[in-house]
């Protein structure tokens, strides 16, 4: 049995390594050469095709900020490259190997970089100093993610407003929250604007968007097997509701019985709509985020980012409770007061969806938090929050750029030593 799993990992990375090299080569004939000193800002990304989701909630908050500074995404996997260049949202440049990162540098005047993730490979851009580098993160939440003791690494973090701050500092030590982070609200919750894909009715409107199943206990949000096929199983029985179910793209990847349990919901919004036509329940799994968020009356979401998406345009949410004992949860923000749905009572859902619409407590304690978690959330406020923040970190390079003067010694290049190609072994 040894030798069977032994020989189907190593299938595995051969294949992926072929696969890595197709897509290099397909990437390379499709990225040209570009203006040089065209950029001065550019989003950092290591990751392949598995995480697009955590940039691409960026794309459009990012195209708004390139219509004042150009932006430039530096990707560092084939995979992710060959999807960015699919998606088409912003300039790519492909820089697997660090040679390529500092032969771009010189062709450009990047002073921001920016980060959606808390990648390893994070670590070898930050060798380039005489930048700023800026964690602007892939939205906000409560998992211990968000206080990881990684914030120190940047020189800067853009947050959502009071919560994460106070979030940080409780958290972290000796970090000065103040000076090293910058309060800018949500801003893609400034273009939730697509159509959603049914039409107006006097259905009531429930996004399920759960998270996967998490690798380690601690982390454990994820509610498919828990409360998923319930809740979902007792809205489609009303002929009141409409589901939107929208699963993490990450769903199974540790756990087959997790993904076999999405996969069942899924097949039930099939079975539902061939039953009744009108229905028109919505497996979502496109490569976008907005309009779900924004049309639901009611959102059902795990202990993720996509409680604070919901929060961010202040309509009424579910926080689904994790069963696991384990999972960390932090009881003094949001979540101390949030609307829990246990798994015990996942099949009362619909009772539960109209409590949060129409209870005047539940709408109260919802409009606090908004506040608290992303301040002015009127239509174009995080957005001008984003681009004062980014002019702000451009005056700030100005003045030290001006201090050090103009004999400054260059970053020297990094000496001759192993580094890891495009799929994750040591370069010889």
């Amino acid at each position: 049995m040894d030798l069977l799993t032994d020989a189907k990992k190593a299938y595995r990375l051969i294949s992926r390594a072929a696969g890595s090299r197709a897509a290099a080569q397909r990437v390379r004939r499709r990225i040209g050469p570009m203006e040089r000193g065209r950029f001065r800002i550019a989003v950092y990304f290591a990751d392949s095709a598995v995480n697009m989701y955590q940039i691409r909630q960026w794309y459009r908050p990012l195209a708004a900020l390139a219509e004042r500074w150009p932006v430039v995404v530096l990707a560092r996997s084939a995979v992710g490259a060959e999807a960015l260049l699919d998606d088409g949202a912003l300039p790519v440049v492909y820089v697997p190997k660090i040679r390529d990162i500092e032969d771009y540098l010189d062709t450009q005047d990047i002073r921001i970089v920016l980060y959606v993730n808390q990648n390893t490979r994070n670590f070898q851009m930050f060798r380039y100093g005489r930048r700023w580098h800026v964690f602007i993160n892939h939205g906000e939440s409560d998992k211990v993610y968000m206080v990881s003791n990684q914030f120190k690494a940047y020189d800067y973090a853009l947050v959502a407003g009071q919560a994460a701050r106070d979030r940080l500092s409780r958290a972290l030590w000796d970090y000065d929250v103040d000076r090293r982070t910058i309060e800018i609200g949500r801003p893609q919750a400034d273009h939730y604007l697509a159509d959603p894909p049914y039409p107006a009715d006097d259905r009531t409107v429930v996004l399920y968007a759960p998270t996967w199943e998490g690798d380690r206990a601690s982390m454990s949000y994820g509610s498919v097997i828990t409360h998923g096929e319930t809740l979902v199983t007792a809205l489609l029985a009303t002929g009141r509701h409409r589901v939107v179910y929208r699963p993490h793209p990450r769903s199974g990847v540790n756990d087959d019985a997790y993904g076999a349990a999405s996969r069942r919901i899924i097949a039930a919004l099939a079975a539902a709509n061939a039953a009744d036509p009108t229905a028109h329940h919505v497996h979502d799994d496109g490569p976008e985020i907005g309009w779900q968020i924004a049309a639901a009356d009611v959102a059902i979401v795990d202990v993720s980012a996509m409680i604070y998406d919901r929060l961010a345009v202040g309509r009424p949410l579910l926080v689904t409770r994790p069963a696991d004992p384990e999972a960390v949860i932090d009881d003094e923000g949001y979540l101390s007061a949030c609307e829990w749905l246990r798994a015990e009572d996942a099949g009362a859902v619909a009772a539960e969806a109209d409590r949060v619409l129409h209870d005047d407590e539940a709408v109260a304690r919802l409009g606090h938090w908004v506040r608290h978690h992303f301040g002015d959330t009127s239509p174009g406020a995080a957005t001008a929050k984003l681009h004062a923040a980014i002019e702000r970190l451009l005056a700030d390079w100005e003045r030290w750029r001006a201090r050090e003067g103009a004999a400054s010694p260059r970053v020297p290049r990094a000496a001759a030593a192993p580094e890891e190609d495009d799929d994750g072994r040591p370069e010889i």
